[in-house]
């Protein structure tokens, strides 16, 4: 089943948009909420989880502002990648973490709740 692409958008008050941004882009950030261990080399990034190892190539790059995911271990999905893009609602001075991914439709439900979980330990990794 084809998967489509979907975007939830997360609101942190009080976090600075560095410290946001290294838990999104970097190994050690990464492993702290996303993965259990995260290895980059040469814009390849493999992330493990327990025993299964995906590996993406990071092709789009704005600091403090966006970083994209390519998927590479799945051929039947080539083209589904992972985005983390961050903005300041303007009205509030809050911070904006929008996530974009892709899910078959009927696991877009279970894909949602589980970035609904990650982002809560991303949020209390990050003291808020």
């Amino acid at each position: 089943m084809k998967k489509e692409k979907f975007h939830i958008e997360y609101v942190f008050d009080k976090v600075s948009i560095r410290s946001l941004w290294n838990h999104l882009s970097t190994a050690m950030g990464l492993s702290s909420w996303f993965a259990d261990q995260v290895i980059i080399k040469d814009n390849i990034y493999t992330f493990y989880w327990n025993k299964v190892r995906e590996d993406a190539r990071m092709i789009t790059f704005k600091p403090e502002n966006v970083i994209r995911y390519l998927w590479l271990n799945n051929e039947e999905d080539s083209g589904s990648y992972l985005e983390f893009r961050i903005h300041t609602i303007e009205l509030t001075g809050s911070k904006a973490l929008e996530i974009t991914d892709f899910a078959s439709p009927d696991e877009k439900a279970d894909a949602i709740a589980l970035w609904d979980t990650q982002v809560e330990v991303l949020k209390r990794t990050l003291g808020i």
